[in-house]
């Protein structure tokens, strides 16, 4: 479902994804009133949400469908790429965010992932979180040395966009393990959310920022 206050960009949308066989879309919106009323109608997998747009911004009109549908999984596409916005976003249970200005392959490659359950943020995003992200480490040093082996590899899968449900299928576990080892984990080194734990993963070494759109 399209989420966008500008009629000429939903168009431009639909002609790009309108060859995607795996991609249909089922609605349209131009602003996050009519998007979460629709959607929790129609059910879509992914909701592609704008974050400016008047009645209801993007923000809460995603805060009010993660309540109300957690299966519903919504993909920022925005031009915004300030720290602040990325993480109010991934806040209120955004599972992605794409900048306007990303090439084709890499909205649906977005799409994909976040339908699949896992987060995506571009490039260009992650290294803007990580950028404004100048907090000691110092603390988090001692943290680290602290994780169960458990504890470091979910905090590795975490920060590699795996939904719990396939860390659990991954490391062979029920997913309420993996859920005790993730509060555990994220206890012991102060992090809040997904995106603190990807921000610390890259300052730890333990994933590569991504440099190139395609390599994922």
């Amino acid at each position: 479902m399209l989420c966008d206050d500008h009629t000429l960009f939903r168009e431009g949308i639909k002609a790009i994804l309108r060859d995607e066989p795996s991609i249909e879309i089922v609605a349209e919106a131009d602003n996050g009133r009519e998007a979460v009323s629709k959607a929790l109608r129609l059910h879509p997998d992914v909701v592609l949400m704008d974050v400016a747009m008047p009645d209801l911004g993007g923000f809460e009109a995603t805060s009010r469908l993660v309540r109300a549908n957690p299966r519903i999984k919504i993909l920022i596409l925005t031009m915004y790429e300030e720290e602040e916005v990325i993480t109010r976003c991934l806040k209120a249970g955004a599972s992605g965010y794409v900048l306007k200005d990303a090439p084709r392959s890499d909205l649906i490659h977005a799409i994909e992932v976040v339908k699949g359950g896992g987060q995506y943020l571009s490039s260009r995003a992650l290294k803007k979180v990580v950028k404004q992200h100048v907090k000691s480490t110092s603390s988090h040093e001692s943290g680290y040395e602290r994780l169960s082996d458990r504890e470091r590899e979910v905090l590795k899968l975490l920060a590699d966009g795996l939904a719990l449900k396939e860390i659990a299928t991954r490391l062979v576990l029920s997913v309420k393990t993996v859920d005790t080892h993730k509060t555990n984990m994220m206890r012991k080194l102060d992090l809040h959310d997904r995106s603190e734990v990807i921000k610390y993963a890259i300052q730890r070494k333990l994933i590569r920022l991504p440099n190139h759109s395609n390599s994922h």
